[in-house]
């Protein structure tokens, strides 16, 4: 049985619990921060500009070729 606890904490609450994070793990933070963005972003630009010339594929390309371009800025800075 898998219990889930919800807490409530405040913004600086969860910057200090981010501080605790090795290297590693704040890397792999951001990463999945900046992932959940851009999906947002896209279901939002789908939203706006919602028509059927979009397909899985045209879509899996674009989300492809900014995966590339996030971890290419990551290697520059050193990060991965």
């Amino acid at each position: 049985m898998e219990t889930t606890a919800k807490l409530n904490l405040t913004f600086d609450q969860i910057l200090a619990l981010v501080e605790q994070l090795s290297g590693q793990e704040k890397l792999k933070l951001a990463s999945v921060l900046e992932e959940e963005l851009i999906n947002s972003k896209l279901s939002g630009l789908l939203k706006t500009f919602r028509t059927d010339e979009l397909d899985l594929k045209t879509l899996s390309d674009e989300i492809e070729t900014v995966r590339k371009e996030i971890y290419e800025r990551g290697k520059q800075k050193g990060h991965l």
